[in-house]
């Protein structure tokens, strides 16, 4: 069976109780953007996918990649993944959405993850301090924090049983090496409940938008042993640095060139001893204490470092 077809496939199965749709019709679309237009597959699915779920008046956690597989909370390390998990609500917070019935947050024995709950997908509650196997569930992630989605195809069965919960937060000292692409001013997709990247100025769920501005900083830090994958948020960005989001969309404007504030945030922050502290994402952690060291700095040699890793 050719990609094509297994893909349109899947896509079929995905749509078959919700619309009037062939194998062959998928396949068709698919064929024409792979072929055609020369667009990569993922992405000629992706489109094929938002074009049968605007047909069918469904959201895309409405439907299901079909057969999620049983993880831990520490496996969680890219978005759009259909995962079974079980674990155990830490905490429950207020909703800032009345489209959210619930969001908290979810713990294993390899860390804590926070999950949202859909109001339409009218679910039973969870209840704080509640142990849950919780079936087809989608990831996601925001900044390199990942997350959990309960959706109308989501199975929620309690079990009467205590479940530990570990600790996932990691300690860092060293030399920040390198600071990769997607650092600096970038802008993120507005739709509501999306938060992506944006490449040339395109959205993976939502095509071509308007994007939001945003500040991050995504480096790696060696501790002398090993290389670490270290994200700081808008705030953290801002505290490490001193430079604010507005300055830096004012530096981007005078220069014409979005790229400059990564520049400058590369030449003021590489070579420079840290100990940051905070959760672990997937192979990111995420920086919530950020405390500058005296050391040894030499950028140019911990970046010749940094590459040959």
């Amino acid at each position: 069976m050719s990609d094509v077809r297994q893909h349109a496939d899947d896509i079929h199965a995905q749509f078959s109780d919700h619309i009037d749709v062939s194998v062959d019709d998928v396949e068709e679309r698919l064929t024409t953007l792979v072929d055609e237009y020369k667009v990569p597959i993922d992405e000629a699915r992706r489109s094929v996918t938002n074009h049968y779920l605007e047909e069918a008046g469904l959201e895309r956690e409405d439907i299901s990649r079909g057969g999620s597989e049983a993880a831990n909370v520490e496996d969680v390390d890219e978005p759009e993944q259909w995962i079974d998990l079980t674990a155990k609500v830490i905490e429950l917070w207020d909703p800032r959405s009345d489209s959210v019935a619930q969001v908290g947050l979810l713990g294993d024995p390899t860390g804590t993850i926070k999950f949202t709950k859909w109001a339409k997908s009218d679910l039973p509650a969870l209840e704080e301090g509640g142990v849950y196997e919780l079936r087809n569930v989608v990831t996601d992630e925001y900044q390199g924090r990942y997350s959990v989605k309960l959706n109308s195809t989501t199975v929620i069965e309690e079990l009467d049983e205590e479940l530990e919960v570990g600790d996932d937060t990691s300690e860092i000292e060293g030399a920040l090496v390198d600071m990769q692409s997607g650092s600096g001013l970038i802008k993120r997709c507005p739709k509501e409940d999306c938060t992506r990247v944006l490449q040339n100025g395109r959205c993976n769920e939502h095509g071509e938008v308007e994007g939001e501005f945003d500040l991050r900083i995504k480096a790696v830090v060696d501790d002398g042993i090993d290389a670490h994958e270290v994200i700081f948020d808008k705030e953290a960005t801002e505290d490490l640095t001193g430079l604010s989001l507005e300055e830096a969309k004012e530096m981007a404007m005078d220069a014409l060139d979005t790229t400059i504030v990564a520049d400058e945030i590369m030449d003021d922050i590489v070579g420079t001893y840290y100990r940051i502290e905070g959760p672990t994402f997937g192979r990111y952690v995420l920086a919530d204490d950020v405390e500058e060291l005296d050391g040894p700095a030499d950028p140019e040699q911990l970046l010749i470092k940094a590459r040959s890793m």
